[in-house]
C-alpha cells in the first residue's frame, strides 16, 4: 500500500499505537496523531459515507445500484454524499457519453484503502452486535 501526503513534506506516520507508531511504545500519541485519527474517523463516520464506499467496493457503479445497496438512504442524501466523497477524493465519477448518459461512481484508490482499513472495525461490530443493538 502506498501512502501519499498533500501539502506536507513530512513522511506519513502510523496513527495507531503499537510498534509501528513513531512515538516510543510507553508514550501516548501526540496531538498531531490524535488530530489525524479524529479526522479519519469523522470522514469515514459521516452518516452513510462508509456504507456508500463499502457498496462501491462491493461492485456498485450506478446511482440506482448504490441506492439498492444502502438501504434507507434518500436520493437527495445519496446525491449529496456521492458529491462529498468525490470532492474528498474517495469516489471517482465518470460520465459515459451514451444515450442516455450514464454516470458511474467507483471508489478511488484512497476510498478502497479506507474501506480496507475499516475492515477490523466491521469485525468488531459483528463481534459486539449487542452493544450496537443490531439483531443477529
Amino acid at each position: 500500500m502506498t501512502s501519499t501526503t498533500t501539502g506536507s513534506s513530512t513522511p506519513a506516520r502510523s496513527i495507531l499505537p503499537g510498534p509501528a507508531a513513531s512515538a516510543p511504545a510507553n508514550q501516548p500519541g501526540d496531538a498531531d496523531e490524535c488530530d489525524l485519527f479524529q479526522r479519519v474517523v469523522e470522514r469515514a463516520g459521516r452518516r452513510w459515507s462508509g456504507a456508500i464506499l463499502f457498496a462501491g467496493v462491493a461492485g456498485a457503479r450506478r446511482f440506482v445500484e448504490y441506492r439498492r445497496a444502502v438501504r434507507g438512504i434518500s436520493d437527495r442524501i445519496l446525491t449529496q454524499r456521492l458529491r462529498e466523497l468525490e470532492q474528498q477524493g474517495l469516489i471517482s465519477r465518470e460520465v459515459v457519453p451514451t444515450m442516455p448518459v450514464q454516470i458511474l461512481y467507483t471508489p478511488s484508490p484512497a476510498g478502497a484503502d479506507l474501506i480496507k482499513a475499516l475492515g477490523p472495525l466491521g469485525q468488531w461490530g459483528a463481534k459486539h452486535r449487542n452493544i450496537l443493538e443490531i439483531p443477529e
